[in-house]
């Protein structure tokens, strides 16, 4: 995965088209000493980005809607999505409870 960092990084170089599309979804994998490592969906791209530079509310877990300004995320224009995140929770969920009616239990005999 590429890293880039809150200010100054290159957005993948897309430029106009970014103007030309909606906003991309980020979600943040987590937070370590108040920096958030956010993930983005189209392809796992990683950036890391102050907690205090996103929407207030936003911890580990959340679902941000990012327009790109300049061919860079405007994180200051980040929006929740908790509808998203809420919908990801319980597809999580409703796969997890069909794994485990598949699974026999028990202790695994190598």
């Amino acid at each position: 995965m590429m890293s880039c960092p809150a200010a100054g990084a290159d957005g993948g170089g897309r430029g106009r088209d970014a103007l030309l599309s909606g906003p991309e979804i980020w979600t943040v994998d987590r937070v370590e000493a108040g920096v958030a490592v956010l993930v983005r969906d189209a392809d796992e791209r990683t950036a890391e980005v102050p907690l205090s530079g996103l929407p207030v509310g936003t911890r580990e877990g959340s679902v941000l809607r990012v327009q790109d300004s300049e061919g860079r995320p405007d994180w200051g224009a980040a929006v929740l999505d908790e509808e998203l995140r809420q919908a990801r929770l319980s597809e999580a969920e409703r796969i997890l409870r069909r794994l485990k009616r598949r699974d026999p239990g028990g202790d695994v005999v190598l």
